[in-house]
């Protein structure tokens, strides 16, 4: 729920003179390019997190690098705050605009510039969709890496504010392993090159910076990402378990046999069968959990893995071990694993999607914590997440039109948030921290490291207009809230081992 510290910065900003807004950007901006209407600015009040709802002053629509500057100038002439908007489909709150804002949208930045198979990279502006760059490249025998889940719409430039990841990120990386340079404009309106076309450069890791910022640093106008081979085969193996803490337990001994899997999933029984049921994968609705196993490379290679992991699993207690028998099969498994969250609606009216990241040998003892505090706040929860690297995706389930539901299902996320920290983890894997996730900031880093942020971010930044008030807390926000418990070893879950 948007808190006091909220409030205030929302009546700061709606200070902004509406009318001498409207007349320092109309003229920057190509006709129709910028949205003042309320009817036209309601379908930019909020993102995939769409419990929080904000209308901007002003919805801008550059075409061009040049028009973006201007836009960024004017806003930081007039000291009004700026949100980059890209598909929408972040579920952080980090597109969720201020009253007083103005929403920059790059919808409008959506061609691939260029692609050049034989260095195996591509030019692309912010707006393409993640799966476009591998369908334009598959001809080529290439694909684009990171794949979220939402990747039949989320925009590269999304992808690369908030280092998304997906199913296929423990093999292949986070974006952040699979983009080269970026073209970003900050809110004074200069134009920064940040990275090379060449494997390392001198200096900072400015790539890993900027990278996962948010927003908060500047704006990405286009991304130079890396292509990867199409593998020869892969092949998917679903396991099948009667105890989730099984299933937990068996994604360690995979890791730690040093096989490295493209992809390796789970799904508990609740999110299962809500998602058997919406996409028909072909998956087992009487177990307690299944893990999707994705193996790829040279057909030899996968023929070896296949027969390795299946014992494995076998080993680690599943009740049943199925390979798909062929490709279309294998996509329906991953089809099922991709559509669980909307098939989450098949078990409640409303759902939280949590975001945080543990280790791996913590899963059985996280799982079993996260059923305790889902009865003590009264609340479901269904469990969909990358387990091959520890990031989870619980979905509270709640009913947003029943008193307290969704402070409820709030509580709860923070929660499992800081059982995330309490055990060496962290609180977002992929998601980002956004709006949503700005006081469990302080339950993971100290204030030093909090002010750090903020030098960081004045940097680029001085005025902190750039999406204000989103990833970093204020100190006084930490201090009210209560956070940094974890620091003070005032562990809220002091019964579990810190891995």
């Amino acid at each position: 729920m948007l808190d006091q510290f909220d409030a205030r910065l929302d009546a700061d900003f709606a200070a902004v003179d509406p009318a001498r807004l409207r007349a320092a950007l109309a003229p920057l901006l190509p006709a129709g390019g910028l949205l003042t209407e309320i009817e036209a600015l309601r379908p930019y009040e909020t993102d995939g997190l769409p419990a929080y709802r904000s209308l901007p002053a002003a919805v801008a629509l550059p075409e061009t690098v040049e028009q973006v500057q201007a836009v960024m100038r004017a806003c930081s002439e007039l000291g009004v705050p700026v949100v980059a908007r890209g598909a929408g489909t972040g579920l952080s709150g980090g597109a969720l605009p201020f009253p007083g804002c103005v929403l920059l949208s790059l919808a409008k930045f959506n061609r691939i510039l260029e692609i050049d198979a034989e260095a195996r990279v591509a030019r692309v502006q912010p707006g393409v969709r993640n799966l476009a760059i591998s369908e334009a490249v598959a001809p080529l025998g290439l694909f684009y890496a990171p794949d979220p889940s939402s990747q039949i719409a989320c925009s590269i430039g999304g992808n690369v504010a908030e280092n998304a990841g997906g199913v296929h990120c423990l093999k292949y990386g986070l974006t952040v392993h699979n983009i080269l340079k970026l073209q970003v404009v900050t809110i004074e309106g200069e134009v920064l090159t940040i990275g090379s076309e060449a494997l390392d450069a001198a200096g900072y890791d400015l790539l890993a910076l900027m990278t996962g910022s948010e927003g908060l640093l500047g704006v990405v106008t286009e991304v130079m990402v890396k292509l990867t081979p199409l593998p020869e085969v892969a092949k998917v193996i679903l396991a099948c378990f009667d105890d989730v803490e099984l299933a937990a337990g068996a994604v360690a001994k995979i890791i730690a046999a040093g096989v490295i899997p493209a992809g390796l999933e789970m799904m508990d029984g609740p999110a299962l069968r809500a998602a058997e049921d919406f996409a028909q994968a072909g998956y087992p609705k009487s177990a307690a959990a299944i893990l999707l196993c994705e193996l790829d490379g040279q057909d030899h290679d996968v023929a070896e893995e296949i027969a390795r992991v299946s014992k494995l699993l076998e080993d680690a207690g599943a009740s049943e071990v199925r390979l798909a028998r062929d490709e279309a099969e294998r996509k329906r498994f991953w089809a099922g694993r991709k559509g669980a969250f909307p098939a989450m609606g098949r078990l409640a009216p409303d759902y939280y999607c949590i975001d945080g990241t543990i280790p791996r040998r913590a899963l059985p003892k996280v799982l079993t914590e996260m059923g305790v505090l889902a009865e003590q706040h009264g609340l479901g929860v269904a469990n969909v997440f990358h387990a091959g690297d520890g990031n989870l995706h619980p979905l509270i389930l709640y009913d947003a039109n029943k008193d307290g539901d969704l402070q409820k299902a709030e509580d709860l996320g923070g929660a499992i948030l800081e059982l995330c920290v309490a055990v060496g983890g962290t609180i977002t894997g992929e998601h980002g921290v956004g709006r949503e996730k700005i006081n469990q900031m302080c339950a993971q880093f100290a204030p030093p490291e909090v002010e750090a942020f903020h030098a960081i971010t004045r940097a680029f930044a001085p005025q902190g207009l750039p999406h204000p008030g989103k990833a970093i807390p204020t100190l006084a926000r930490c201090a009210e809230y209560g956070g940094l418990h974890v620091h003070r070893g005032e562990l809220p879950f002091a019964h579990l081992e810190r891995f």
